[in-house]
């Protein structure tokens, strides 16, 4: 039961963090490259010059900007390190692919079976069960589209 307060409390972090983020600075925040390979688009369904931009087409958020992608990254790596297992673009590009499922899904139990084949490791072929899969989703949209 300790861990998965620990769990909590690393998201808790990633969410106040975040909170913390913006900048009274004219320079633009850093970007980092989109590792989906769904082109983004502008309004009018012409591909978009950045590739960070949302995809509202898609229902892919942006990319995460590097304080999220930390975030989430380590809230992952609080849930079990295999999830991650040392390729980080791997694991965001598997969270903006949940993000975009669970655009058009609200049922829980649905979501958290969709992480559960989405997000699987060397040891967890088959997934990280219901339990680590519904941690999987809330540090997904916690942490890569809230609005999800």
């Amino acid at each position: 039961m300790r861990r998965h307060h620990a769990i909590i409390a690393l998201t808790g972090v990633g969410i106040l963090a975040l909170s913390g983020c913006g900048s009274d600075s004219d320079a633009p925040a850093p970007t980092t490259p989109s590792t989906s390979t769904v082109p983004s688009a502008d309004p009018s369904g012409r591909p978009s010059a950045d590739p960070t931009a949302a995809r509202p087409d898609s229902g892919l958020p942006p990319s995460p900007a590097p304080a999220q992608r930390a975030a989430y990254l380590a809230a992952l790596n609080a849930i079990d390190p295999e999830i991650v297992n040392g390729q980080d673009d791997k694991a965001v590009s598997r969270g903006l692919d949940q993000c975009q499922s669970m655009k058009g899904e609200k049922d829980p139990t649905k979501r958290v079976a969709g992480a559960n084949q989405r997000f699987i490791g060397p040891n967890h072929p088959n997934g990280f069960g219901p339990v680590k899969s519904t941690l999987i989703v809330a540090a997904t949209q916690t942490n890569l589209c809230p609005t999800y």
